[in-house]
C-alpha cells in the first residue's frame, strides 16, 4: 500500500483566491505530489505549534502559507487543505476566536451565536467543494452528461428538466467526538473516501459511525451520549460500506478494495 505523506505546499488540487465581496475559484488539474512531513509547517513555527497543537500555526499566521495550503482566511476563520486527506477533497475549517478554539467542540458549539457563525461558514465551503467535485468528476457523471446533451439541443424547458447532478449531496461536514488535534476544527470532505491516507480502521470509522457528528446537529443535547464517547468505542464498530451498506466485519483490506469499485460507480451517477 502506498505510504501516505502530506499534500504539498507548491501544488494544490484547487486554489481559492479571495475577491471582495465574493470568493472565486481557480482549479488546477494537476494531482498533488508527496513531500516529507518537514514541509508541513514553516520551520519557525514547528517548535511552538507541534504535535496536537499543529493547527495553531495556521490560526496564528495564515498569511505565511501559500494558497496551496491555506485556502481562505479572515479575522474569524481559516480554511486549509487537510495534510492527510481521507477523501478526494478534504478541508478543515479553523475558527480563530481565542475564547473558543481551544475548547472541546461540545462546549464551544453550545454557544448558539458562535455555532451559527460556524455553520454559516461551512455552508459556503460546501458550495465550493461541490463545485470542485463537479469539475473533477462531472465528465464521468450520467446526470451531467444528460444535462449537457439537453443544453446542446437548445430545446425549451430542457435545462430545467435536466438540472444535472447535485454534488452538494456528496459533501460531508462535521466534527469528531474526540478530536485528534487540540484546536477546534470542522471537517468538510467528499464522500468517496478514496485516499492513500486512509490506512487504518479508525480512519474510516471516524467518519462513518456516531463518532462523526454532522455540524448541523450542534448544539447537542446535554444528554447526548456522543458527548462522552467512552474510550472511542465507536471506532471499533464493524465496517459497513458508506454507499451500498455491505458489511465487512473487521476486514479493512476487503473494505478498501470494495471502495475502489464503489468509487468508479459513484462517479458515473
Amino acid at each position: 500500500m502506498p505510504v501516505c505523506t502530506p499534500t504539498p505546499r507548491s501544488i494544490s488540487p484547487f486554489t481559492f483566491l479571495t475577491k471582495s465581496p465574493a470568493v472565486s475559484v481557480l482549479m488546477s488539474s494537476r494531482k498533488p505530489k508527496s513531500p516529507t512531513h518537514s514541509e508541513s509547517l514553516p520551520t519557525t513555527q514547528t517548535s511552538t505549534f507541534s504535535s496536537r497543537n499543529g493547527l495553531g500555526a495556521y490560526i496564528a499566521n495564515p498569511a505565511s502559507y501559500p494558497s496551496s495550503r491555506v485556502i481562505t482566511h479572515s479575522d474569524a476563520f481559516v480554511t486549509i487543505h487537510d495534510l492527510f486527506p481521507k477523501s478526494s477533497i478534504h478541508l478543515l475549517l479553523l475558527p480563530r476566536d481565542p475564547t473558543k478554539n481551544l475548547q472541546d467542540p461540545f462546549t464551544a458549539l453550545d454557544d448558539p451565536v458562535f455555532c451559527a457563525q460556524v455553520q454559516a461558514e461551512v455552508r459556503k465551503l460546501r458550495v465550493l467543494v461541490a463545485k470542485e467535485l463537479k469539475r473533477r468528476f462531472g465528465g464521468d457523471s450520467a446526470l451531467e452528461q444528460r444535462r449537457e446533451q439537453a443544453l446542446e439541443k437548445g430545446e425549451d424547458g430542457e435545462e430545467e428538466a435536466h438540472e444535472g447532478r447535485d454534488w452538494s449531496l456528496d459533501v460531508m461536514a462535521g466534527i469528531h467526538a474526540r478530536p485528534s488535534m487540540n484546536h477546534l476544527h470542522v471537517h468538510i470532505l467528499s464522500r468517496d473516501f478514496r485516499s492513500d491516507c486512509m490506512r487504518h480502521r479508525k480512519h474510516y470509522n471516524s467518519f462513518h459511525t456516531r463518532f462523526f457528528i454532522d455540524i448541523n446537529e450542534f448544539p447537542l443535547a446535554k444528554d447526548d451520549p456522543r458527548r462522552h464517547p467512552g474510550g472511542a468505542a465507536f471506532l471499533d464498530e464493524e465496517f459497513r460500506c458508506w454507499r451500498c451498506g455491505k458489511e465487512f466485519g473487521k476486514r479493512f483490506a476487503a473494505l478498501k478494495r470494495h471502495l475502489e469499485d464503489e468509487f468508479e460507480d459513484w462517479k458515473k451517477v
